[in-house]
């Protein structure tokens, strides 16, 4: 969990002073610090349901011998 912690407040940090320096102003940089995270997340949850159905494809595939190596079904 300590590691956890000590990523979201680098995460926040280096997105904060991006933000920062390309506006100029600290509350759009704080801003976008926090709401960042969170779209990052929910498109990390679907990024993984994605990679999640793909795999399921492969190991459905290589169990079929009818299907070319290579293909998917």
């Amino acid at each position: 969990m300590t590691k956890t912690f000590t990523f979201a407040i680098v995460h926040f940090t280096v997105a904060f002073s991006v933000a920062y320096a390309l506006s100029g102003s600290i509350l759009i940089g704080s801003a976008i610090a926090l709401v960042e995270p969170v779209i990052n997340t929910i498109a990390y949850f679907f990024h993984e349901k994605a990679w999640e159905r793909i795999q399921a494809r492969r190991q459905a595939a290589a169990a079929d011998p009818a299907v070319p190596a290579g293909m998917t079904a």
